[in-house]
């Protein structure tokens, strides 16, 4: 075959590849609310890849509440880059640290009941197209909070507001009402290897 030849074959399974995406695209209604997202799994990225919709949105210069339950005062990339964007960005760190920092639960309870208040103002309000709930699935999975008021909260959101929940073990009837997803598989760590976290990748 020659390379003309492969490239008319290839031509012609991408025309293909083409007419049937259209089709699916033809078939799909418009989404007319926001979404519940959910990013949990062993594996790293879940916080980073919500963040990377609060850029997305951020590009269309829409409002975005972050709501962070347990990562505590400690400075990361994010919080120092979103600075910059104090008009559009209200990012909120309400936790005190790992649990394993705190040691004390009744502590822990009282400060994830003030951020999930803090998170459920900004869903109700109207004022944020996204907001961000980093860690949540943390809070639920250690019974900070109850599975059934957390998701009568996220469906008690304003229409046009989506809503990221990230952190491990998210609850199975969590998972249930989401409209998405994602589960995030650790294939290889270099903590794991025995290599500190990383300023400007992990934090």
């Amino acid at each position: 075959m020659t390379a003309q030849d492969k490239n008319e074959q290839h031509r012609e399974e991408m025309k293909k590849q083409q007419a049937a995406h259209r089709q699916k695209m033809a078939e799909k209604a418009k989404q007319e609310c926001g979404l519940l997202m959910v990013n949990t799994g062993s594996g790293k990225g879940k916080t980073t890849a919500a963040f990377g919709t609060v850029l997305r949105a951020l590009g269309w210069n829409k409002k975005v509440g972050v709501v962070q339950f347990i990562k505590g005062k400690w400075k990361t990339g994010e919080r120092l880059f979103f600075k910059r964007f104090e008009d559009l960005v209200d990012f909120r760190v309400m936790g005190e640290g790992f649990t394993w920092d705190t040691q004390d639960r009744e502590r822990d309870i009282a400060a994830a009941r003030e951020a999930w208040n803090v998170g459920l103002g900004m869903m109700q309000s109207g004022d944020y197209a996204l907001v961000v709930l980093d860690e949540l699935n943390i809070v639920l999975r250690n019974d900070y909070l109850p599975v059934e008021e957390v998701i009568a909260g996220l469906q008690s959101r304003q229409k046009d507001c989506s809503v990221f929940v990230t952190g491990r073990d998210a609850p199975k009837e969590l998972m249930e009402v989401a409209d998405l997803v994602t589960e995030m598989q650790n294939i290889k760590h270099p903590f794991d290897a025995g290599f500190k976290p990383v300023r400007g990748v992990d934090f």
